[in-house]
């Protein structure tokens, strides 16, 4: 079972540093397979911290909604279309399967053969009884399926239609009966009937088998010879070797050749969809033309091999696509509770204070595990970024004590790594209006309603008033597309501890807004920085204080 540590989408630094810093604690503690991963693109400022401390980005996974790929069987049990069914049948009894998928050469799926059609093939109904007794095969392959010897005649290579006969009564009666196929290419099977053997020849049957391993006699070998005839020996009984010898029929010749297959990539809830009212037994799974995996209608009830450690939030709103579909056996977050549900018991550690990365230290306490000096300054990091170094209003005594453990571990300075990480890159002038919006954006319900709010520090407005514009265009475009009452931007400058604000949306709740309004879609917001503790619980009392439409 795969355990992915994550945070939220749009990641932050603090939402970064902190799933790498808690993957990294359960390694350490035993859990071998875990991963840490981010629900969005990094940005300039984290990867500055990711290369100083000398950590790889997680990996990138932006949907983790259960595919076909996580129940499906990888070791294909297959048979190739010029394999004959008599093979077949051996692949399906000693499998145990109710059939298989044919291939070619290359390994493309072309159909199809289940456990019936064989069957059908084998025991016909009565309305079928005359083509079923036509097998088309090279000669040698009908003697191949009941390890026939031949012992006069060459071996014919050539794949043709031949008629099985059985040679089961009286000469005059079997004159009468062989005369009937005159011009098609018979094969007779029959025991030690010597004046049938040779009537049989005479007749110019193509062949001619004799059943129980009984000698054949000289008189009888050299009129097959003087006719073209060849001539079999088969260690079965008659019967046996009728059966055994419809075998021969190449499986590409039974196979069904329309099917449903899916790729590996598609939902597993949209195939199990599709799959539910087909009578087919298995799906292949084809990737790029070639078969790579089955999957059975049992596989749809398979659990899937990962589970998620949600850090830096506990809302689905804001987690990575598809976390509802899977196991949430961890939750560590400082922000409100979103309402979020589990099947079975967790851990939930949500703690007041700044920062997730601030939690994950405490875990390392907790659990007597030393901090290694590159978590460490990942987490002096994120616990920097999401208080301002600990000038933001969400910051607390265990935040600054953690801070100062983690500088000594990881021996920076926390004002000194301040300083590094917001001179790197101003979002204003790197990011495009859509990027800065999206890229620490988090999506709220609340009162039946769904908004967002962005976030991004500056150390100046100096390029805001440059971006006012395009910034609310954007705004405005992105709260329409996403369906949401209103749609807010903060830009906060870290030395003035100052914010700025624009909001889009419903007019009735811009009306509510009551900070000193600078524009129609913007408001100064005076000693605001915290998203968390400071703008949120402030809309959502605006929100609530809205007359029902």
């Amino acid at each position: 079972m795969q355990t992915i540590v994550i945070g939220h989408k749009n990641p932050d630094m603090d939402s970064i540093c902190s799933a790498i810093g808690y993957a990294e604690l359960k390694r350490l503690t035993g859990n071998t397979d875990v991963i840490a991963a981010r629900a969005g693109n990094t940005n300039e400022r984290i990867d500055f911290v990711l290369h100083k401390f000398g950590v790889d980005a997680p990996e990138l996974i932006t949907d983790l909604s259960p595919r076909v790929r996580d129940v499906m069987a990888d070791e294909v049990i297959s048979i190739t279309a010029d394999s004959s069914i008599y093979e077949a049948i051996q692949l399906i009894e000693h499998k145990q399967l109710r059939g298989v998928p044919v291939i070619d050469g290359q390994f493309h799926c072309l159909g199809l053969l289940s456990a019936f059609k064989v069957l059908h093939h084998l025991v016909p109904s009565r309305d079928d009884t005359a083509s079923a007794r036509v097998v088309t095969a090279a000669l040698e392959e009908i003697f191949h399926t009941f390890a026939g010897r031949m012992i006069q005649g060459e071996p014919a290579l050539e794949e043709r239609d031949y008629l099985l006969l059985v040679g089961a009564m009286g000469q005059e009666s079997f004159k009468k009966r062989v005369l009937r196929y005159e011009g098609r290419r018979v094969v007779v099977i029959l025991g030690d009937r010597e004046e049938i053997q040779m009537e049989a020849i005479r007749a110019g049957a193509a062949a001619v088998v004799v059943t129980g391993d009984t000698p054949v006699s000289a008189e009888v070998l050299e009129a097959a010879k003087k006719h073209g005839t060849t001539i079999a020996t088969s260690p079965y009984d008659t019967a046996t070797t009728v059966l055994l010898a419809r075998g021969a029929v190449k499986v590409g010749r039974k196979l069904d050749s329309e099917f449903v297959s899916f790729p590996p990539d598609a939902l597993l809830a949209a195939a199990r969809d599709e799959a539910a009212p087909s009578a087919q037994f298995i799906f292949p799974v084809i990737d790029e033309g070639r078969l790579v995996g089955i999957l059975s209608k049992s596989d749809f009830l398979k659990t899937v091999p990962r589970q998620l450690i949600l850090v830096d939030h506990n809302e689905l709103s804001q987690a990575v696509t598809g976390a509802d579909t899977l196991p949430i056996v961890e939750i560590l977050d400082h922000h409100r509770l979103g309402g979020i549900s589990t099947h079975s018991p967790i851990l939930f550690w949500n703690h007041p204070v700044g920062s997730a990365s601030t939690i994950v230290a405490m875990c390392f306490d907790q659990l007597g595990v030393p901090i290694p000096k590159h978590i460490a300054g990942l987490l002096m990091a994120g616990l920097i970024s999401d208080t301002l170094n600990l000038s933001s209003p969400t910051a607390t005594p265990v935040d600054a004590r953690i801070l100062e453990r983690l500088a000594a571990i990881a021996e920076t300075e926390p004002a000194r790594l301040a300083e590094e990480i917001f001179s790197v890159g101003s979002p204003l002038l790197t990011m495009t209006p859509e990027q800065a919006i999206a890229a620490d954006c988090k999506e709220y319900s609340e009162a039946n309603v769904r908004f967002s709010v962005s976030q991004i520090e500056e150390i100046s407005f100096s390029h805001f008033h440059k971006k006012q514009k395009a910034l609310t265009e954007a705004l405005n475009a992105h709260c329409r597309a996403c369906g949401y009452l209103f749609a807010t931007l903060m830009v906060t400058d870290i030395n003035t501890q100052n914010s700025l604000l624009l909001v889009c949306g419903a007019e009735a709740f811009l009306h509510r807004i009551d900070y000193p309004r600078l524009a129609h879609n913007q408001w100064d917001l005076k000693g605001v920085v915290s998203r968390k503790k400071q703008l949120l619980p402030y809309l959502l009392d605006r929100l609530h204080g809205m007359r029902p439409e």
